[in-house]
């Protein structure tokens, strides 16, 4: 079971739960929300995608409305593995 890290006083609306459901899952170490920023483009509602991978895991991106917020997921999952889990939470 994964750790989530809250040092941000503010988040993307509806995040926050979407990531401690993630958190529950047993290959997940840890989850940190990072920088928020405004972007161009507008998405509907809340979508978190992955970017990169990092030293320990990936780089997701969470944008909602002009919003976007990187996201760090330290894990062992494979990219395909975690972005079938996101996706999942994506749904709900």
């Amino acid at each position: 079971m994964g750790r989530l890290v809250l040092n941000h006083s503010s988040n993307i609306e509806g995040l926050i739960p979407i990531l401690q459901k993630l958190a529950l899952n047993i290959n997940i170490r840890t989850i940190t929300p990072a920088i928020i920023s405004r972007v161009k483009g507008r998405s509907s509602k809340l979508i978190i995608r992955l970017s990169v991978k990092t030293i320990s895991g990936y780089k997701a991106i969470a944008r909602k409305g002009r919003t976007a917020q990187e996201v760090f997921i330290s894990t062992d999952l494979s990219k395909d593995e975690l972005k079938n889990l996101l996706d999942v939470y994506n749904q709900s």
